[in-house]
């Protein structure tokens, strides 16, 4: 049973910092499509950053330079920071992972406030 637990969000003031972790069980982070999708209030779920199974990185259109995905897979954890917030990253985070099926976290709440 395939399980992503997400944590880290919380609330922080605009030009500050904060970094998610994901803890997976029955699915490897390493060798798997597995990255951060973000959805802001009323919007739709977004890319933020993915590793693909070759382990390269992929992030969301101008999200790179502020935010970097991570892992390690000793812990079998992946993580997102994320710096320089700003209220527009406002939006729950979800640890996603795809390995056949696809696989959601009950998502993390982060609100950045101006």
């Amino acid at each position: 049973q395939v399980k992503l637990v997400e944590s880290g969000g919380g609330l922080v003031q605009a030009g500050g910092s904060l970094r998610l972790s994901c803890v997976a069980s029955g699915i490897l982070v390493r060798g798997n499509t597995i990255g951060w999708y973000r959805q802001p209030p009323g919007k739709q779920r977004d890319l933020v950053a993915m590793y693909t199974p070759d382990g390269s990185t992929h992030y969301g259109d101008s999200l790179k330079g502020r935010f970097t995905i991570s892992r390690d897979n000793a812990k079998n954890t992946m993580y997102l920071q994320m710096n320089s917030l700003i209220p527009e990253d406002t939006a729950v985070y979800y640890c996603h992972a795809r390995a056949g099926w696809q696989y959601w976290g009950q998502g993390t709440q982060v609100t950045v406030s101006s």
